[in-house]
């Protein structure tokens, strides 16, 4: 699903310029790279997760939960660090940023990437935690909060920014953060919900 809206987001930057559309592509592969190690805990915390509660453990569900998220975010962090520090950097991995006709992608593709940063953290949190209440068998809801956050919220946010306002690419970019921390806060106030309420001897699963 996440997928699916960036690839949108990419038609709705087309609308906007050629520039735009250069610059969404670098901060996207950029940024896309970075998910890839909280992809794999939230892949293996889902596995975890999962062994424990067929034993119904409680205590080994919430201690690969935690442990899944430290790490996702303890890597997020770092990541967002990075993005912040060495945008220009990232971007010559692209463009020669010494070419004046790349002066405006390298311009537009550095705020993408300062956004980017900011929503690794977000991304990081409602990706593991999606992974989580899979591992609970808690796939519905997993399901059809990120439907909302991503395409209501963040693409809705993202149009109206880039559309209505002056910020024009950088607001789809916020767009798409604001979607992830829809989604980020209501998976993570579920997966505390669902690890506080287990009591296998009672039958609350």
């Amino acid at each position: 699903m996440e997928v699916t809206v960036f690839n949108a987001s990419a038609f709705l930057m087309g609308t906007i310029g050629r520039s735009s559309l250069a610059a969404h592509a670098i901060a996207n592969q950029i940024a896309g790279l970075c998910f890839m190690v909280p992809l794999g805990i939230s892949q293996a915390s889902t596995v975890r997760v999962g062994i424990a509660y067929g034993r119904k453990d409680a205590v080994a569900i919430s201690r690969a939960g935690w442990i899944a998220l430290g790490f996702a975010l303890a890597f997020a962090m770092t990541s967002a660090l990075t993005l912040a520090a060495l945008p220009r950097n990232l971007i010559a991995l692209f463009l020669d940023l010494h070419d004046p006709r790349n002066g405006e992608v390298v311009l537009l593709a550095t705020k993408f990437i300062y956004i980017a940063g900011v929503f690794q953290l977000m991304d990081t949190t409602q990706a593991v935690n999606a992974g989580l209440l899979r591992g609970l068998h808690d796939t519905r809801y997993s399901m059809t909060v990120p439907v909302l956050g991503y395409w209501l919220v963040g693409m809705g946010t993202g149009y109206l920014l880039s559309t209505r306002t002056p910020l024009a690419g950088a607001g789809i970019w916020i767009g798409l953060a604001t979607g992830l921390a829809f989604v980020a806060i209501l998976l993570s106030m579920r997966w505390l919900s669902r690890i506080t309420r287990l009591n296998f001897g009672a039958g609350i699963v």
